[in-house]
């Protein structure tokens, strides 16, 4: 364990728990940013890669519990698994809709699938040395990647263009419904890691492991919409397009991206410096969906 860890901003912790949501697709369109597919694709490859992705993280926390002997933290981590299953479940719910609308997401969604339950997955290993060792390798994996998940959950509550160009309401609710609990609860995955390991080189490798991972996924699922939605017979995803859209507000900037990156591998990094719980809890009492009603 790390005798670096940083400090968290204590005031910005809150009690985690699961809100049951509920959202009604039959009105959302394929292109929900009018006029904008390239965005409204880019932004869908959410709902390829959580549903897999999130199952993966509620997996190797529930292994990773009887290395937690903080009370405080054992109750945040369980907040964070009852969460990050409902995200998963949300974002599953999308893709019969997608089918319905001539988009089939099977295609990318089994390469994700294999992704986090075979090359991710558990590994025949012996109890010892090497299962823990595989087992922290994750843990160290899911802080870096919830490092983007809480960046992206600030981005999209502050995401003002989107509500300008007239997105649709109900998509707008889920993403900003859970980027809000990826800002509540961004300090979690980070102190369960320094928790149980902590080691900076881990950190740092992890990191650079789970980015080059998100880039190329998302890139291919961007180019997966582009070149299968059935009303752009020429659909490309180019990163011209992507540095436009940044510029524009209606996906994040290239920029804010890389300045992300040495903020995570600074020593003195803790999740809690970056976004608002206050904003997120905000967000989370007025949300449609997480008060009864899409």
């Amino acid at each position: 364990m790390s005798n670096t860890q940083p400090a968290p901003v204590a005031s910005e912790r809150v009690p985690l728990k699961a809100r049951k949501v509920s959202f009604a697709w039959d009105a959302t369109p394929l292109h929900w940013v009018p006029g904008d597919p390239f965005t409204a694709h880019t932004i869908n490859v959410l709902h390829l890669l959580l549903p897999a992705g999130e199952r993966w993280f509620v997996h190797v926390y529930k292994q990773v519990l009887p290395y937690i002997h903080d009370e405080q933290l054992r109750e945040d981590v369980i907040g964070f698994i009852g969460q990050e299953a409902m995200h998963s479940q949300a974002h599953n719910d999308v893709l019969p809709h997608l089918k319905r609308l001539g988009l089939d997401p099977t295609p990318y969604t089994a390469q994700v699938d294999w992704l986090f339950e075979k090359l991710l997955g558990d590994r025949t290993l012996p109890p010892g040395r090497a299962r823990e060792w595989w087992l922290m390798e994750r843990v160290a994996m899911i802080a870096a990647i919830e490092h983007y998940t809480a960046f992206l959950g600030d981005w999209v509550l502050n995401a003002r263009e989107l509500d300008r160009r007239g997105a649709d309401p109900v998509m707008l609710d889920l993403l900003r419904w859970h980027g809000a609990e990826e800002v509540e609860h961004r300090s979690v995955a980070f102190d369960l890691f320094m928790h149980v390991d902590g080691g900076y080189r881990r950190r740092a490798r992890t990191w650079a492991t789970a980015f080059s991972a998100l880039v190329f996924l998302w890139q291919r699922g961007a180019r997966f919409f582009m070149e299968n939605d059935p009303t752009l017979p020429a659909g490309k995803a180019t990163m011209t397009a992507f540095i436009r859209s940044g510029r524009q507000g209606v996906l994040p900037t290239t920029g804010a991206m890389i300045r992300s990156i040495p903020r995570y591998l600074s020593r003195s990094y803790h999740p809690s410096q970056e976004g608002s719980t206050e904003q997120a809890v905000a967000y989370l009492a007025s949300s449609p969906a997480a008060n009864g009603g899409a």
